[in-house]
């Protein structure tokens, strides 16, 4: 029994010792941090600022006018920021790599029908970097011509996820021709442009105003709180200093435990993971990339500790963006 005991007061010695050296190398941390700053390093290749100027941006969206993405756009830089408009997500992440646009907007996740995949390959594709996000409510329309019925309708366009998004009131309508489009607003000018009753959209209700179409059915999203996550995107590796959420991405060893262990940084360093998500990775099947994001600031100590330790324990770290 004593020499249990003996073990056991060994233990929390032990245990204490780790703790003041965990906080030790917390408080060299935010030295080094600091160190940085004032010497005009950067901070795993990104630079802090005090606030963002938008005031002479060029911003670009995927799609035509009157999407979704124009939208989260006008609330996030203003209405009265120069945009324009290419036709893919690509299009849009090629501006910025090019320098023909300051920021992109690019929708990321949908509450009901998930994440946007094709933008997170691009996330990792591009060596650009997300600055800010934007939320809006998506409420989908039918939309028609100008003098159609419900009861005309063969065919409706849309962008797939609005599809997904509306599958229960199109399921009572299952003799309905269902057609994918790039975008919700270029469905609602494709249904304009061809003029026929038959042809129906699913977009926002102002492509109505915007196509001259007729409203044939209002919110038919399945789930009355829908909503579009949407991310801005620019070329440069910068941060506000006031940011709290850090996405990121990386890959692990292939073999047992190997999530377990990164993530473990994560806890030792008291941090709050508020995602996950994975991602085939290609020419390796049934291996896969792991995007996370945590709350917290590139200028923490405990942020910085993790990263170096993760950076030691996956492959392909990347910082996506601090906002």
């Amino acid at each position: 029994m004593k020499e249990l005991e003996e073990v056991r007061g060994r233990i929390s010695a032990i245990d204490k010792e780790i703790v003041e050296l965990y906080e030790e190398r917390l408080r060299l941390t935010e030295k080094e941090v600091q160190y940085r700053l004032e010497t005009g390093g950067t901070l795993f290749g990104f630079i802090p600022t005090d606030k963002f100027d938008f005031q002479h941006a060029k911003v670009v969206f995927q799609g035509v006018e009157g999407a979704y993405s124009q939208q989260a756009l006008q609330e996030f830089f203003g209405t009265d920021t120069k945009s324009y408009n290419v036709e893919t997500w690509r299009d849009a992440m090629e501006a910025i790599a090019n320098g023909e646009a300051d920021y992109a907007v690019l929708p990321i996740e949908n509450s009901s029908a998930g994440i946007v995949s094709e933008n997170f390959d691009l996330l990792v594709e591009y060596d650009n970097c997300i600055i800010g996000e934007q939320i809006i409510k998506i409420d989908h329309c039918l939309l028609g011509v100008k003098g159609a019925d419900i009861t005309d309708i063969t065919d409706v366009y849309s962008h797939p996820q609005a599809l997904m998004q509306c599958s229960k009131f199109l399921s009572s309508h299952n003799d309905w021709e269902k057609h994918s489009m790039k975008n919700t607003a270029g469905s609602a000018l494709r249904v304009q442009k061809d003029n026929r009753k038959n042809q129906a959209a699913i977009a926002a209700k102002i492509n109505a105003e915007l196509y001259n179409l007729e409203v044939l059915a209002e919110a038919i999203q399945n789930n009355t709180s829908n909503a579009t996550k949407f991310i801005i995107v620019t070329g440069k590796k910068v941060f506000q200093k006031d940011a709290k959420k850090i996405s990121l991405c990386f890959e692990t060893p292939h073999k047992s435990g190997s999530l377990y262990q990164a993530l473990s940084h994560l806890i030792y360093n008291n941090l709050n993971m508020t995602k996950i998500e994975s991602r085939p990775i290609q020419g390796k099947n049934w291996e896969y990339r792991f995007f996370i994001d945590i709350d917290g600031s590139l200028m923490d100590g405990a942020v910085q500790n993790a990263l170096q330790e993760l950076q030691a324990e996956t492959e392909g770290l990347k910082i996506l963006g601090n906002y």
